[in-house]
């Protein structure tokens, strides 16, 4: 059965948590926020499941969600190409904030942008770019 109360997810019985960060990813191509969302699923669990991220469009461009469940540390990620360069701004407690950064941070070249703390919770963007990004091509 994948019956439930509004806001809830069928993936996910427990409870909101404070591991939970919710992403968002802007400036970016379609396919480099897919990327980037594949990557966080791979490592955690996520409030969309194997689904495409959200996707809303605003006055002048289009803008990713998705919800993740940072309750660990995950693995080394290898390095990932990305199109272009993705703005990422993650929201929740400390410590989930920072797992999931420590994952893009080693899938992707990860410059901080800007932070935000609250009483229980911080807000970060990140830009995130390939790690072949900022080296030249190679001459034939």
């Amino acid at each position: 059965m994948t019956g439930g109360t509004a806001g809830e997810h069928p993936e996910s019985p427990h409870p909101p948590s404070a591991d939970l960060v919710q992403v968002v990813l802007g400036e970016c191509s379609p396919a480099d926020a897919d990327t980037v969302f594949t990557v966080l699923r791979e490592h955690f669990p996520s409030d969309r499941g194997s689904d495409a991220p959200g996707q809303t469009r605003e006055a002048t461009s289009e803008v990713w969600t998705g919800g993740f469940l940072a309750d660990h540390s995950p693995d080394s990620v290898p390095g990932v190409l990305l199109a272009g360069s993705v703005t990422a701004d993650l929201q929740g407690a400390p410590v989930a904030v920072s797992r999931l950064r420590a994952a893009l941070a080693s899938a992707f070249v990860v410059t901080d942008a800007a932070t935000a703390s609250g009483d229980q919770e911080v807000e970060v963007q990140l830009r995130l770019a390939g790690p072949d990004q900022g080296a030249p091509p190679g001459d034939a």
